[in-house]
C-alpha cells in the first residue's frame, strides 16, 4: 500500500546516531520506501508516473536549468508537483552527473554523506552511482563521509530516482548526498565543495517539502513566504523568513521547510552571483490531494534554477580608491589583532559602502621583504567582501601550509595585497581565456590549482605556458594535465599597500 499519511512519514526527526564505518561493501542500495511512498512494482510505478506527468505542468519556456527544488513526500500527495519540477529540465540531455541532495530524516550528524557502496535500485531498475566522484568528494573535505546509516532508510533521495528514470531519455548517473546540518556555516562549506559542479553539464536535484502540519490556509501563507525567500537567492533571507514563520504562532507548524539544509546549500552555491534565475513552477499541498485532509497538511513547491549568461554584469563592479584603502586597513587590522591576540576585530557593516558589503570572493597575499609570506583565497561569493577579506587575512597569516604562521615580530614588515574576484565561469576552450585579464582555475578530480591574472604580467608566459605551469606547479596534474581538466576563468581587482 502506498497511500501513506504524510503526518506519519515526513516529520524530520533525528531518531538515532551511529558511528561512521570504514567498511564499504560492494552492494547496491536497496529501495527502502518502495510500496509505501510509491508503488513497489515496475508496472504500478510506471503507471503512476505516467499519470503524474500527464497531469503535471509542462515546464515550457525554461532553458539551461541546472537545479530543481522538488518535494519528497508520498507520490499520491506530492507527485504531481514533483513531476512539474522534472518537466522543467531537458529530458533529452546527457548530463555528466545528477546530484540528488536531500535532508537526513533518521540520522543526526553534521556534514554530507555521499553514497558510494554501489548503485541505486528501484522497481524500474538499477541507476549507476558515480562512486569515483563520490569518493573524491569524501577525500577532498572532512565534512563529506560515506556513512551507510544515513542512506539506509532515507526517503528524501530515493523518491527522486524513479522520476529521473521515467523522464530522461539518455543514460545518467547520480551522486546521492544526504545532508545533516545544524548551521549555515556547515551548508556554506558543503556548498564550497560542490559549487564547481553547478554548471550546465550537471543537474542538481534538491529534495525538500515545505510547511508541516498547519491548516490548509495557514500552509498556503507560510509556504508563499518561504518560497518568496528562496526566489531572492539569499541564504540570509531564507533563514530570516523561517525564523519569522516559527515565531508567528501558526498553529501546528512544525517546520516551514523540512529540507532547509539541502535548499540552503543550493542557495550558498548560487547567492552573490548574477548568473542564476529562480523560477516558481508549481505549488500545492497535501490538502489538494483526494487522499489528504485540510486541517493538517504538508506543503510542496517545485522551483527551477536556470543558469543565465549576463555578459559584462560583473565588469561594472569597481572599487574606489577610498574603498580599496578601507579593505587594506581591514586586512592589516585583522592580521595584527589575530597574530598578536588571537582575535578578529569587529566591524560595523553600517559604516561600510554597499560595494564593501557586496558578496565577492577574494585572495589576500602577504609579502615580507618582497618574498611571499602567505596567500589564501576563496572563489565562492556567499559572504560580504569585507568579511571574506578578514577570513582570508587570518588564513594567509596562519594556515598557508607552505609557511609557518606569521609571528608578531613580522607584522610590521608585511606588505598586504588584495585581489577581489568576480564569480568563476567554466570555459570549453582556451580560446575563451584572456591571458593577463583573467585568472585560471584548473580542476581535475580532487586536484585543483589557480593562478591569479597578475601572474601573467609577472612572468610573461604564453597562454600555454601559463596553463602548463598552473597544471603542473599548482594542481599537480602534470604539464599537459589542463588539456582534459575542467577550466574556469575569473577576473580580479588587484591592489596593495604602498611599499614603505
Amino acid at each position: 500500500m502506498y497511500l501513506k499519511e504524510p503526518s506519519l512519514l515526513l516529520i524530520p526527526l533525528l531518531l538515532f546516531a551511529s558511528s561512521c564505518t570504514a567498511q564499504k561493501p560492494a552492494t547496491d542500495r536497496q529501495p527502502a520506501v518502495a510500496g509505501s511512498f510509491y508503488p513497489g512494482t515496475r508496472v504500478e510505478l510506471d503507471r503512476m508516473l505516467t499519470d503524474l506527468f500527464s497531469r503535471a505542468l509542462p515546464g515550457e519556456g525554461l532553458t539551461d536549468v541546472v537545479a530543481i527544488i522538488v518535494p519528497h513526500a508520498g507520490y499520491v500527495y506530492s507527485g504531481e508537483v514533483a513531476a512539474s519540477g522534472y518537466n522543467a529540465i531537458d529530458r533529452t540531455k546527457a548530463y555528466d552527473n545528477i546530484f540528488i541532495i536531500g535532508p537526513s530524516h533518521n540520522v543526526s550528524f553534521e556534514g554530507a554523506s555521499v553514497y558510494t557502496a554501489g548503485n541505486f535500485l528501484t522497481p524500474l531498475g538499477s541507476v549507476e552511482v558515480n562512486r569515483t566522484l563520490g569518493e573524491q568528494l569524501i577525500r577532498a573535505n572532512p565534512l563529506f563521509s560515506n556513512r551507510l546509516d544515513a542512506h539506509a532508510a532515507e526517503h528524501s533521495v530515493e523518491v527522486q530516482v524513479p522520476f529521473l528514470q521515467h523522464i530522461l531519455l539518455k543514460p545518467f548517473r547520480i551522486v546521492p548526498i544526504v545532508v545533516g546540518a545544524n548551521s549555515l556555516e556547515t551548508c556554506r562549506m558543503i556548498a564550497g565543495v560542490l559549487r564547481p559542479y553547478l554548471n550546465r553539464s550537471n543537474l542538481f536535484v534538491i529534495s525538500s517539502d515545505f510547511s508541516h502540519y498547519p491548516a490548509y490556509n495557514d500552509a498556503v501563507r507560510v509556504d508563499k513566504a518561504t518560497a518568496g525567500a528562496i526566489l531572492t537567492n539569499s541564504p540570509d533571507s531564507l533563514i530570516a523568513t523561517m525564523e519569522r514563520n516559527a515565531g508567528a504562532g501558526v498553529p501546528n507548524l512544525v517546520t516551514s521547510l523540512c529540507g532547509w539544509s539541502a535548499v540552503l546549500t543550493l542557495l550558498c552555491m548560487t547567492a552573490g552571483g548574477t548568473g542564476h534565475k529562480f523560477t516558481p513552477v508549481q505549488y500545492k499541498n497535501s490538502g489538494d490531494s483526494p487522499a489528504g485532509e485540510r486541517d493538517r497538511v504538508v506543503g510542496y513547491n517545485a522551483i527551477a534554477v536556470s543558469e543565465e549568461k549576463t555578459p559584462g554584469a560583473k565588469e561594472t563592479f569597481s572599487l574606489t580608491p577610498g574603498e580599496k584603502k578601507t579593505l587594506l586597513s581591514v586586512a592589516r587590522r585583522t592580521v595584527e589583532e589575530y597574530v598578536t591576540r588571537g582575535s578578529v576585530p569587529e566591524i560595523d557593516p553600517a559604516t561600510l559602502t554597499s560595494s564593501l558589503r557586496a558578496q565577492c570572493g577574494a585572495f589576500v597575499t602577504l609579502n615580507e621583504h618582497h618574498q611571499l609570506r602567505g596567500c589564501i583565497g576563496r572563489f565562492d561569493a556567499t559572504e560580504p567582501l569585507y568579511r571574506v577579506v578578514q577570513l582570508m587575512a587570518v588564513a594567509s597569516a596562519s594556515q598557508d601550509y607552505r609557511f609557518s604562521p606569521v609571528e608578531p615580530s613580522e607584522v610590521k614588515n608585511l606588505q598586504i595585497e588584495i585581489s577581489v574576484l568576480t564569480p568563476m565561469r567554466k570555459i570549453g576552450s582556451i580560446a575563451e581565456f584572456e591571458l593577463g585579464k583573467q585568472g585560471i582555475y584548473i580542476k581535475k578530480g580532487t586536484r585543483s590549482g589557480t593562478f591569479l591574472p597578475q601572474v601573467a604580467q609577472e612572468t610573461n608566459w604564453t597562454k600555454e605556458e601559463f596553463l602548463g605551469h598552473c597544471a603542473q606547479d599548482k594542481a599537480g596534474i602534470g604539464w599537459d594535465g589542463w588539456k582534459d581538466a575542467e577550466l574556469y576563468v575569473y577576473e580580479a581587482i588587484v591592489f596593495g599597500e604602498p611599499e614603505g
